[in-house]
């Protein structure tokens, strides 16, 4: 009897043993470990899925030059677009020669030769671009961001000249090698025949001769929590502490990082003490960018690689976000349209993005028309700008009420000195 007792006492020890291990592991009431590293802390609320980066690289515009001082564009998600920018991806580029922009009469050949224009408006850089065409670069090239690519059939001529423009404005380089005949240009260029016709301006920028038919849009919209963006840029939301701000912004800190949230629901989170990762170019940063942005929230919709601008040892990263064809602007009244992220030495010190996001399947669509020709160039006019216009594109202006979204499509006016107007 007494081994009997001494046996029952026994397991019931061990049990009780086993229920303490376990409360003192996991913490209950919750599940959180008591033991944990570093890497299990973030626990990521999806705000949209992952990308890669190859689906962020993309010209913002296509310019067909169909000779004759002729013209049309395509825009992004336009069927003739993705047809020819599909087919130029699959061509291979080689052996190319460094050539000072000079050394070319580019307003001779958009007025007389035919080509495709593809604009990547800040810049890309060869080593990116080199996931989604096929370029063999040398190492002078590879270190270049190019801004446009001018394909063109001159005249007389049995090939075609592909020509990448350096985002430094006096070089360009000009592959020897194209996998592209003076026969496929053409039947890319024969796309435009019929289409919108554009005329170019002061040898800038493009305005249709006829007004152009773009979705004014009205949809509801969500919000993403505090709590979620917490959740996913803190090691511990749970240590994290509140700082009214007078202006009603919210703070949240945890001593070492920041997550401001305005009015408008912008958010702004901050790690000046993210430690260096090394290696630092324009290309590593787009991709730890891209990466940053995989692992705390996603992509809430349609985003391309805008900029990777470099300003002493910091570098800025902007992503654009589209609706349809053409960007959402980002404005004083409604800061939306764009994730914005800074980086020091490779690390992401900066992380910026509105939390709303649109419930697309619920959007309220109608036709509207933007000026175009003779109208559009008297309101230009009237504007009495004191510099030169650099781009003139449809774009969306956004605007919030209550819980629903506007999208009003507008001209947006960029100036010589990188300033936007609305045209509205």
């Amino acid at each position: 009897m007494k081994e009997k007792i001494k046996s029952w006492l026994l397991a019931l020890l061990v049990f009780g043993s086993l229920v303490e291990s376990y409360y003192l592991i996991y913490r209950l009431p919750g599940s959180d470990s008591a033991v944990m590293s570093e890497s299990l802390y973030v626990k990521t609320d999806n705000m949209g899925p992952k990308q890669n980066v190859e689906n962020l690289l993309y010209p913002e515009r296509m310019v067909i030059h169909m000779g004759g001082d002729r013209h049309t564009l395509f825009y992004p998600g336009s069927a003739f677009y993705d047809l020819i920018l599909n087919r130029i991806k699959g061509r291979g580029f080689e052996s190319f020669q460094r050539r000072s922009v000079q050394d070319f009469d580019w307003n001779k050949i958009r007025r007389e030769n035919s080509g495709i224009e593809l604009s990547f408006g800040e810049g890309i850089p060869v080593t990116l671009l080199q996931r989604v065409m096929q370029l063999s670069p040398d190492s002078l090239f590879e270190g270049e961001s190019i801004n446009r690519i001018w394909i063109y059939n001159g005249k007389n001529d049995s090939k075609a000249h592909a020509v990448f423009f350096s985002t430094r404005g006096d070089i360009v380089y000009e592959a020897a090698k194209a996998d592209l005949t003076v026969q496929d240009v053409q039947q890319h260029v024969d796309f435009g025949q019929n289409l919108t016709p554009y005329s170019v301006v002061n040898n800038n920028y493009y305005i249709p001769e006829i007004p152009l038919q773009l979705l004014e849009v009205e949809l509801p919209i969500g919000m993403y929590t505090i709590e979620q963006m917490q959740s996913n840029l803190f090691f511990d939301a749970g240590s994290t502490r509140y700082i009214p701000e007078k202006d009603g912004s919210k703070i949240y800190t945890d001593s070492k990082r920041s997550l401001q949230v305005d009015e408008q629901n912008w958010m702004n989170y901050s790690d000046p003490a993210a430690l260096p990762a090394g290696e630092s170019t324009p290309a590593t940063d787009a991709l730890e960018a891209v990466d940053f942005v995989n692992e705390h929230g996603g992509w809430n919709g349609e985003y391309r690689l805008a900029t990777a601008e470099e300003d002493r040892q910091d570098r800025s990263v902007a992503f654009q976000q589209y609706y349809g064809s053409y960007p959402i602007m980002s404005e004083p009244g409604l800061r939306y349209g764009v994730i914005h992220l800074e980086l020091q030495q490779g690390t992401v010190s900066s992380y910026e993005r509105s939390l709303i996001y649109m419930e697309e399947d619920k959007a309220v669509k109608t036709i509207v028309e933007l000026p175009g020709g003779e109208e559009l160039r008297t309101k230009i006019s009237e504007l009495k700008l004191a510099l030169p216009i650099k781009d003139l594109t449809p774009a969306y202006l956004p605007g919030q009420k209550e819980d629903r979204l506007h999208l009003v499509p507008v001209w947006q006016i960029t100036l010589s000195d990188g300033s936007v107007i609305v045209l509205n």
